[in-house]
């Protein structure tokens, strides 16, 4: 079986990007970028880079034979050990680069999910990679083994045995995927269960969401006061973390991290993180982070607007937070359209106090003033009632006390029997 090809500290690592001639060249020489941070993000060194645009794709080797013999020499001559490629190989390609080029060849979706490997630490993250390797491994090895098998001997009565141990080695690699899917499936009632508890208790809550490096965890700590880990550098968040944060003029809520959104992101990882993305699902309110400062602010929001179309989440209340005000040009405000919207650097606390009155005004919306009426023998829930609601006002009653208080649906079903008609 083919193992995963691990980028180790300091491999000198030659980028190569890849087009059609139908795409617009700026695109291409974006992704590679992107594609040189999420290198030195596993830990790799860039040593050298090249692009090659096509009218079609070469299907012996994705490029043309020219740009091979080209980076064949770069690899001998700069001693690197490791050629990634912007774009999806199929396992017969990878070999054929590999033999031909004389080293180790990854490409995008193998290495983010290599860097999902090295950043997992939950047991659920790490579940999730094992799941999206194992989708990832599956058509790369059928054509791998397929051409390594084939060549057993020719006729017939000789192709017994590649059949089988393809076969073989396709059940065991099914038979581990429904293992790992039972496993997440378990973790992910579990998370169920917390979810349950919360929405019991009906407190508030918010998903932060935004591409890879545009400062979530930054924006969590400073909201919440929590530790977590804040990096600059593609995805440093893979397992989601909830905190509490408590707003001026609002009820207490919840915050929850959430994993980068990339473009190009292996279909096999969308998948694997469909369970990290539930808790996303399930908030009331969307932060949507966006990096300011980025060149590549528009295109990146157009990658969740495109990401979030696939979950299901249009409808959902969404406020957008753009980050990195202090190192953003000022004139990139001038070219935001989306509302609601503030500006914020995660660094800096500017921002803040008007980013936390946006967050306790989308849920006060979701709330309406009622009436409640407490006798004597139930007056002592009225404490109970102020940990929940947000009491604008009370007035002694004769035989108690009425309050008037702020409740989103889900309460006033909880003290519907104080309600007064």
């Amino acid at each position: 079986m083919s193992q995963h090809v691990r980028i180790n500290e300091k491999d000198k690592v030659i980028v190569v990007g890849v087009g059609l001639k139908s795409e617009p060249i700026s695109e291409i020489k974006e992704n590679l970028c992107e594609l040189e941070e999420l290198v030195m993000a596993a830990g790799g060194d860039v040593i050298g880079s090249t692009v090659q645009v096509l009218p079609q794709f070469n299907p012996s080797t994705l490029i043309g034979t020219g740009k091979v013999q080209e980076i064949k020499e770069m690899v001998e001559e700069s001693k690197c050990n490791l050629v990634v490629l912007d774009h999806q190989l199929s396992g017969i390609q990878t070999r054929n680069l590999q033999e031909s080029i004389g080293c180790k060849i990854l490409d995008r979706s193998q290495l983010i999910l290599d860097i999902f490997a090295q950043r997992a630490r939950t047991y659920e993250g790490k579940l999730q990679v094992e799941l999206a390797q194992l989708l990832d491994q599956m058509p790369r090895m059928i054509g791998a083994w397929n051409e390594s098998l084939s060549r057993l001997g020719g006729g017939i009565g000789t192709r017994g045995p590649g059949e089988s141990a393809l076969e073989n080695d396709r059940r065991r690699i099914r038979e581990k995927i429904s293992l790992v899917k039972k496993k997440l499936d378990e973790v992910s009632q579990h998370r169920a269960q917390h979810r349950q508890s919360r929405k019991r208790n009906e407190i508030p809550s918010f998903a932060l969401i935004g591409y890879t490096n545009s400062g979530k965890s930054s924006l969590l700590n400073r909201l919440t006061g929590a530790q977590v880990v804040a990096k600059n550098m593609v995805f440093a968040t893979l397992d989601p973390t909830t905190r509490k944060v408590f707003l001026d003029d609002g009820p207490p809520a919840v915050v929850t991290d959430t994993v980068g959104f990339i473009r190009k992101l292996p279909p096999q990882l969308i998948e694997a993180f469909k369970a990290t993305l539930e808790e996303s699902s399930e908030a009331d309110i969307l932060l949507h982070v966006v990096d300011l400062s980025s060149p590549n602010m528009e295109r990146q929001i157009e990658v969740i607007e495109s990401l979030m179309k696939e979950f299901k989440w249009e409808d959902k209340k969404i406020i957008h937070v753009f980050n990195k005000v202090d190192i953003a040009p000022v004139d990139r405000q001038f070219r935001v359209k989306h509302f609601p919207r503030v500006f914020v650097s995660a660094l800096t606390g500017q921002g803040f106090d008007q980013l936390k009155k946006l967050m306790s005004d989308s849920i006060n919306e979701m709330q309406t003033e009622v009436e409640l009426y407490f006798d004597r023998a139930n007056e002592y829930r009225i404490y109970d009632l102020s940990r929940e609601a947000k009491i604008n006002r009370k007035e002694p009653a004769t035989e108690g006390t009425i309050c008037f208080a702020m409740m989103t649906p889900t309460l006033l079903n909880k003290w519907r029997d104080f309600l007064v008609k």
